[in-house]
C-alpha cells in the first residue's frame, strides 16, 4: 500500500535523514527543486523542446524576449526555497523567469535564503504585495500559452490562513490573473499552474481549504494543473478539497527512502485490495454463507442489491432473509440468491442457530423500527461477522451508545456523512468547524476516532472513503484523479457495497481486508461500467474487474 503521510510525518523523515548525515537540507531543497522541473517536462514536453528556433515572439514582446517564460511565487519558508530552485533551474534553460516573494527575505530559513541569494545573482525578486497595491498589475498580454505560474507560497504545513496585506485577498490575487479577461478575450489560454507539495491554502492532513471565517467576497483558491510532491503523497491528496485543487500529482524521489525508519506513528495508506482466488475441489459452504436481511413489502430492492453483491464477489451461497410480507415481492426477483421468511428477532436468532451463515448485513431498506434494533441486537449476539448499513444505524441515532456496547470486533459499519452524524455527532461537528487554525481536523483522525469508540471497523464513505480499525490502523480509498468515478453518486450504490463487504467477510477475510478489497473493487466496477451506471449494474462488472485484477 502507498502511505499518506501528515506534514508532522514528512517532518520526521526529513529531519531523521538529516540528523543521519546521510543528506543535507540544501540538498534536499535541491532534489525538489530538480523533480518539479522534471515533473514539468514529462507532463508538457512541449515546454522541453529545445531542438530548433524558438517559436517568433508575438509583437507585444521584444526582439530580444524569450517566448517561454515562468513566474514564481515563493512564500517565506522552505516552500519558497524550492521555488528559487525552480527559478534558478528554468533560468539555466533560457526561460524568461520572474520571482515574486511573499515575506521578508531576511526571515527566510537558512537553507531557502541560499537560494534566494543564488537566484539573486541571476535576477531580482519582486515583492509578492507592494504597499497599498498589488504586486500583480501587470499587463496580461504579456503571459501566454506556454506560460507557467509556479506555486512556492506555502505547500505542506500551512496551519492557518494567510492574512490579506492589502484591498486584496493573497490568493485572489493569483487567480484573478490566471483568468483576466484580456487573456480570454485575445484568445489566450490561461497559464499553466504548478504547485510544488500542495496548492498553496489546502492543509496537508485534512484536505480542507485554510480561509478565513469571514473571506473576502472575491477569494479564490489556487487550483493547480499539476502539483508535485515529494517522497510520498500526502493526506490532503487524497482528502475533501485536496484533489481538485490539485490537479494531476506527482511524487518525486528526493533521496529518502532509508529516512522512513523514523518513528511515525501510525500512517494511514491508499486501500488496495486483497484478492484470493477459489480453489477447485472446495464446495460453496467453503467459501461461505452469507444472510441479508431484507425490509418489508416495497422496501425490499435494497437487501437484493446488497445480496447481489455478495453472490458476485465471492460468497459461495447467498441468502435474503424476508419478512412475510414482502416474500413474493422477494420470491419474484430472486434466482441464484435463496429465500427464508424471518419474522422479527426471534426468527432471526433460531435461524442463526445454523453456524453455516458465516456473515451477516442487516440495514438496508430495513426501516428505522423498533423491530430494526432488535433485529440488530440479535445478530449482534451471535459474534459472527457482521456489515451494519443504512437503518441499522440510523435506528440508533437517539442512543448511539446502545449499539456501540453491542458491536464486536467482527463488524464493520459503513456510514455517509449524514449516518456518520447521527452516529458521531461530536466528531462531525469537528469536521465542519472551518479550519482556520491547524492542523486541521480530518476525516482520518474522524473515522479513527470512530473506529476507537465503536470498537470495530468504520468505513466513513465518499469519493474519499476513509476506512479505520479500533487499533489506528487506517486507509483511504480516494476516486479521485483516474480513479474518478462521479456516477457513482447514485441510489443504491452503497447497499451493493455493503453486499460486497458482506460476500468477502462470509469468504473469510478480516473486517479490515474486506472493507478496503471490496471499497477499491466498487470504484473499479463503476470505472468499468462508466456513465450511465445505476447500482444494478455494479455487481456485473466483478467478472471484468477480477480478469483485470488477475483473478
Amino acid at each position: 500500500m502507498t502511505e499518506l503521510l501528515t506534514a508532522a510525518q514528512m517532518r520526521a523523515i526529513e529531519q531523521a535523514a538529516i540528523e543521519s548525515g546521510e543528506v543535507t537540507g540544501l540538498e534536499l531543497m535541491e532534489r525538489a527543486g530538480q523533480g518539479v522541473v522534471e515533473a514539468i517536462f514529462e507532463e508538457w514536453p512541449e515546454l522541453a523542446d529545445e531542438r530548433g528556433p524558438a517559436p517568433a515572439p508575438p509583437e507585444y514582446l521584444g526582439k530580444d524576449e524569450m517566448p517561454r517564460r515562468a513566474v514564481v511565487l515563493c512564500g517565506p519558508g522552505n516552500n519558497g526555497g524550492d521555488g528559487f530552485v525552480v527559478a534558478r533551474l528554468l533560468k539555466e534553460r533560457g526561460w524568461a523567469v520572474e520571482v515574486f516573494l511573499y515575506g521578508d527575505p531576511e526571515k527566510l530559513p537558512p537553507d531557502a535564503k541560499v537560494n534566494y541569494e543564488r537566484w539573486r545573482e541571476l535576477g531580482p525578486v519582486v515583492p509578492y504585495f507592494e504597499e497599498g497595491e498589488s504586486a500583480f498589475a501587470i499587463d496580461p498580454a504579456r503571459y501566454r500559452e506556454n506560460t507557467l505560474i509556479v506555486d512556492a507560497l506555502f505547500g505542506a504545513g500551512l496551519t492557518r490562513p494567510v492574512e490579506k496585506f492589502n484591498s486584496f485577498g493573497w490568493v485572489t490575487q493569483v487567480t484573478e490573473w490566471r483568468l483576466k479577461e484580456p487573456l480570454r478575450k485575445g484568445g489566450f489560454p490561461a497559464p499553466r499552474v504548478v504547485s510544488i507539495d500542495l496548492p498553496s491554502g489546502v492543509c496537508t492532513d485534512s484536505g480542507e481549504i485554510l480561509r478565513s471565517e469571514k473571506p473576502p467576497r472575491e477569494y479564490e483558491e489556487i487550483r493547480a494543473d499539476l502539483t508535485v510532491t515529494f517522497h510520498r503523497k500526502k493526506l490532503a491528496h487524497a482528502l475533501a478539497s485536496g484533489p481538485e485543487q490539485s490537479g494531476k500529482v506527482v511524487v518525486k524521489s528526493i533521496g529518502l527512502e532509508s529516512g522512513g525508519s523514523t518513528e511515525l506513528g501510525e500512517v494511514a495508506k491508499s486501500a488496495q485490495p486483497k484478492l484470493i482466488r477459489k480453489r477447485g475441489g472446495r464446495h460453496k459452504y467453503t467459501h461461505g454463507h452469507a444472510l441479508v436481511l431484507s425490509g418489508g413489502h416495497g422496501k425490499t430492492g435494497a437487501a437484493r442489491l446488497a445480496a447481489r453483491g455478495a453472490l458476485r464477489i465471492g460468497a459461495g451461497l447467498v441468502t435474503v432473509g424476508s419478512p412475510r410480507s414482502a416474500m413474493f415481492e422477494n420470491a419474484a426477483n430472486l434466482t441464484a440468491i435463496m429465500l427464508r421468511q424471518i419474522d422479527g428477532a426471534h426468527g432471526l436468532a433460531e435461524l442463526l442457530e445454523d453456524d453455516r451463515l458465516s456473515a451477516l448485513c442487516l440495514g438496508p431498506g430495513m426501516g428505522r423500527g423498533a423491530d430494526t434494533q432488535a433485529m440488530v441486537f440479535a445478530a449482534l449476539k451471535e459474534k459472527r461477522p457482521t456489515v451494519l448499513d443504512a437503518d441499522a444505524l440510523t435506528r440508533f441515532e437517539l442512543k448511539p451508545e446502545a449499539l456501540f456496547e453491542a458491536l464486536h470486533e467482527n463488524c464493520v459499519i459503513t456510514p455517509h456523512g449524514g449516518e456518520f452524524a447521527r452516529l458521531f455527532p461530536d466528531l462531525a461537528e469537528k469536521l465542519k468547524a472551518p479550519a482556520t487554525t491547524g492542523p486541521a481536523y480530518s476525516k482520518v483522525d474522524a473515522t479513527r476516532e470512530a473506529a476507537k469508540r465503536a470498537g470495530c471497523v468504520v468505513l466513513f464513505k465518499g469519493p474519499d472513503t476513509v476506512i479505520a480499525a479500533p487499533d489506528g490502523r487506517c486507509s483511504v480509498n480516494s476516486a479521485h484523479y483516474d480513479r474518478s468515478a462521479p456516477w457513482l453518486a447514485t441510489a443504491g450504490s452503497g447497499d451493493v457495497l455493503a453486499g460486497f463487504i458482506t460476500g468477502l467477510l462470509a469468504r473469510g477475510f478480516s473486517p479490515m481486508q474486506a472493507s478496503e478489497t471490496a471499497a477499491y473493487i466498487h470504484v473499479e466496477c463503476a470505472l468499468e461500467f462508466g456513465p450511465g451506471l445505476i447500482a444494478e449494474d455494479l455487481p456485473e462488472q466483478i467478472p471484468a474487474v477480477f480478469r483485470k485484477l488477475g483473478l
